[in-house]
């Protein structure tokens, strides 16, 4: 399909001057008997002598209508020719008309092109595991070959201090010169490739020997890094995140704390690390609200319990009770259930959470016998996370004779674990709360401040993943759509993450806090630490889209993903940001958007159950698509097409609109004429799109497409990887429409000022992405200087969509031309609107099927300002 677009004035074209009060005759002017009605407000007659009033009303308006239709007549006929000369639609018709009897229409097979992508995809997410797999083996061995030095000095290079000098000129402790330099791959950011740093959290010293320990024994990760990316240069970010809280991360960077001079980032905080760190789980959060629990103890369960909600994710499911005289769920819709811990119903809780109010006296009893019998129902039912069950116990104290609960619940399986978090200084119940978590193969844990919040917490995650340590389960996680401020970015990621695990045979010892397998409290000491932490990888979303190609998903056709939870991990419809001043920010809830709520036709969720449930298939649905900022719709019918992606828990689907959606128009010409078309100057390639790849040879990197595509035909670059599909439907659309430079040069030369004056700019599009422009006045004198340039994205082909202008010719017959006014709140000042867009389409007909050729978005024509009140 390909669009030209032309723009004009429309002073010369404006009706005649007062024109429009002409039209406007009131009423009362014809007769003092014509009376407003009191109550109706209508105007009537109030006598029958007024007939002939009214027939000279009729007569005249019947005049004025006729004069009105004609004028009309004239405004348009002069609006179509000075369209069809302008754009050159007629000439571009005719050259496609020529070429028909060597074209082919290809049929498009929607589920066969999804089950391709799909197979890349799983390719390409494929080497990202690899990569992350051997981060793992390289961690392990590096811990089994290390001995812990608990008087180890060891100087590495801290992510916050690199290159920072003292008064004395001299670098700072663990601040060492750290070459950087700016690397399109990464988002631009200063980076070095060659080795990795470390980033710590404000609260961890950075000299503590488990720290040193643990940043020395990874050293081990720098080559493999490295190596890594060799192999596979469409690597991201790689990094480990170590269980005592140092981040070490590849390429190394400059980090920096926030506006307070702290940071915040703990890489054991972040979802791939919980993920990864542990199993599905069951979380039953029990907190103690009785009076006792008053001021800064208050204070302290609270933040506990946001803690531990911060290291659930969408496959954990979670509830809250508090207790004192009574059991209440603090959310009573949630009665007696679990619920999916995504980010919605973890921030809701978190707003019941700080609400909590501490009084009366605290009975434990029922709270657990509650708690266990939600766990055993879903448990039985086979729902939640069908893995770990455990409950968290937040309290000052446990009086009670509590072992008949455990006894009739829990014991001898124990298939649920109990944790115990004992909040104050007190220590007089500690015995009690320690032989409730030691004898639910649990920990326990006292909390004296908010400082010791964060450490405490996450000691639970060391118990629930000692299961996958004995059984050597390194489980391949992916995460659902995030944007990470370590990678200071707001492109949407995903990221592949393992746990790393100790191989050492550790000593069996009686150690404080942790609960054995059969209940008894010795337990394996941690000098070394059973899970080591975890090694991750990012993949930027816009790579894996890349896979599936605008051009051969049509006009409105586009791809998505989405989880097996139902969350969208990338689709045109998910608008993750908004601008706050101008700064961009990311949406409070914008990585947990239901596919229900982008693909909202789905109202008996059939598409999304199925792609939840990994299915492959399809299904067509009659749907409404806003566009122009929802001031326009287009009724299309679409076909969807999903699949999975093998090994990930994501699933694939590519939707093409019917009509021009399901046919792809194949044209053949030689590359010397094809060549020769290309280097003319009106024509431009789509940048955003991928006809050759350049973003990973650092010599391609500031190649154009138009300028990659020019030297992977001339053979200048033989190292280039092109899509020779594209490339040759680019080649035919350049010699097919290569005279429209000569026709719009002849017309700019032959324009008269006096008599034409509006005619801006012709244009066209193809849908290989293909563009030619021509301008008919200065480039000065352009009413809308942003047009066709990348601060307009509507207006040019970019990887989410084609042009406005192309898209909306595409739903209109061929030949006929559709007009667009920019609204007053577009327009450039405000006031009146400046410029008129016209489109058309171009049709190519091969053996019965019509295909769109090419989307002419043929005019853009300028508007004067009104006089005298007409077409205002």
């Amino acid at each position: 399909m390909m669009m030209v677009m032309v723009m004009m004035m429309l002073g010369l074209l404006c009706l005649p001057p007062c024109a429009r009060a002409q039209t406007r005759i009131p009423l009362e002017t014809f007769s003092p008997s014509v009376v407003k009605g009191e109550e109706t407000g209508e105007y009537w007659l109030n006598s029958a002598q007024n007939i002939s009033y009214v027939k000279l009303v009729y007569e005249m308006g019947g005049r004025w209508a006729s004069r009105v239709k004609a004028w009309a007549d004239a405004f348009g006929g002069e609006l179509y020719s000075v369209a069809t000369k302008y754009s050159g639609s007629l000439l571009l018709q005719k050259k496609y008309k020529d070429v028909e009897p060597t074209l082919k229409i290809k049929e498009v097979d929607g589920l066969e092109l999804v089950k391709k992508f799909s197979e890349q995809m799983e390719s390409m997410l494929r080497r990202k595991v690899e990569a992350v797999e051997r981060l793992v083996e390289a961690a392990e061995d590096a811990d089994l070959n290390h001995e812990y030095n608990s008087s180890l000095e060891f100087d590495y290079y801290n992510s916050l201090l690199i290159n920072d000098k003292d008064e004395n000129d001299n670098y700072v402790e663990l601040g060492d010169e750290f070459i950087l330099e700016p690397n399109e791959h990464f988002n631009n950011l200063l980076v070095n490739t060659t080795y990795s740093d470390i980033q710590l959290p404000t609260n961890v010293y950075n000299k503590d020997p488990a720290i040193l320990n643990g940043v020395y024994m990874s050293e081990a990760l720098n080559p493999v890094f490295v190596d890594n990316f060799e192999r596979d240069p469409t690597l991201t970010w790689q990094y480990f995140g170590s269980s005592t809280g140092f981040f070490r991360l590849y390429p190394g960077i400059k980090w920096l704390p926030d506006e307070n001079g702290v940071i915040s980032f703990d890489c054991r905080n972040r979802g791939w690390y919980i993920q990864a760190a542990t199993s599905p789980k069951d979380i039953v959060i029990i907190v103690d609200v009785s009076g006792s629990m008053k001021g800064l103890r208050m204070t302290i369960a609270k933040h506990t319990i946001v803690t531990i909600l911060d290291t659930l994710g969408e496959n954990d499911f979670v509830n809250i009770i508090a207790y004192n005289d009574y059991v209440h769920f603090i959310e009573p819709c949630f009665k007696g259930i679990l619920v999916q811990a995504d980010r919605d119903n973890r921030e809701h809780f978190k707003q019941l959470v700080d609400e909590l109010q501490a009084k009366g006296v605290g009975t434990v009893n029922k709270a657990l016998t509650e708690s266990f019998k939600i766990l055993r129902e879903f448990r039985e039912a086979g729902q939640g996370g069908l893995c770990n069950q455990a409950i968290m116990l937040i309290t000052d104290g446990a009086v009670e004779d509590y072992e008949a609960v455990f006894e009739k619940y829990n014991w001898p399986d124990r298939k649920v674990r109990v944790f115990t978090y004992l909040i104050g200084r007190e220590v007089t119940f500690a015995p009690n709360v320690k032989w409730i978590a030691c004898n639910n193969k649990g920990y326990y844990t006292q909390i004296s401040t908010l400082a010791d919040v964060q450490e405490n917490v996450m000691e639970y995650l060391h118990v629930l993943s000692r299961p996958m340590v004995i059984n050597h389960d390194h489980d391949i996680i992916w995460t659902e759509a995030y944007m990470d401020s370590a990678a200071q970015s707001l492109l949407l990621m995903t990221t592949v993450a393992m746990p790393v695990f100790s191989k050492k045979n550790e000593t069996v010892e009686n150690y404080p806090g942790f609960a054995s397998e059969n209940g008894f409290s010795f337990v394996l000491k941690r000098s070394h630490g059973i899970l080591l932490g975890v090694v991750g990888s990012d993949v930027p979303l816009r790579e894996l889209l890349k896979l599936a190609p605008r051009y051969k998903l049509g006009v409105h056709g586009y791809a998505f993903l989405n989880t097996n939870n139902g969350y969208i991990l990338s689709h045109p419809d998910l608008r993750p940001l908004y601008k706050e001043g101008k700064k961009l920010k990311p949406k409070p809830n914008y990585n947990s958007v239901d596919l229900s709520e982008v693909e909202w036709e789905d109202q008996d969720e059939i598409l999304r159950s199925a792609m939840i449930n990994g299915e492959t298939g399809y299904l067509s649905m009659d749907v409404k698509v806003p566009v122009d900022k929802g001031k326009r719709v287009l009724f299309l019918t679409n076909d969807y097409f999903f699949t999975d992606i093998t090994g990930t828990p994501f699933s694939l689907g590519v939707v093409l609109s019917r009509g021009h959606g399901e046919y792809i128009l194949l044209g053949n010409t030689s590359v010397e004429e094809g060549l020769h078309d290309l280097l003319q100057p009106d024509l431009s390639l789509a940048n955003e799109w991928i006809y050759c790849i350049t973003d990973i040879d650092p010599d391609h990197r500031k190649l154009s497409q138009l300028e990659a595509v020019i030297r992977f035909l001339t053979g200048e670059e033989p190292d280039l990887e092109c899509d020779e599909e594209l490339v040759q439907e680019v080649l035919f659309d350049a010699v097919v429409t290569a005279p429209m430079e000569a026709y719009w040069t002849t017309l700019a030369l032959n324009m008269s000022l006096d008599t034409e004056a509006g005619v801006e700019m012709a244009f066209l599009g193809t849908r290989a992405g293909l563009m030619r422009s021509a301008l008919y006045v200065g480039s000065e004198k352009i009413s809308n200087k942003k047009f066709l340039t990348p601060k307009d994205k509507e207006s040019i082909f970019t990887m989410d969509h084609f042009p406005l202008w192309y898209r909306r010719a595409a739903e209109h017959p061929p030949g006929s031309f559709i007009y667009s006014i920019v609204s007053e709140d577009e327009s450039e000042g405000g006031g009146l609107p400046k410029v008129v867009t016209v489109s058309t389409a171009v049709s190519v007909s091969v053996d019965g099927k019509m295909g769109i050729a090419a989307d002419k978005q043929l005019l853009k024509l300028a508007l004067q300002d009104s006089k005298e009140g007409c077409l205002a």
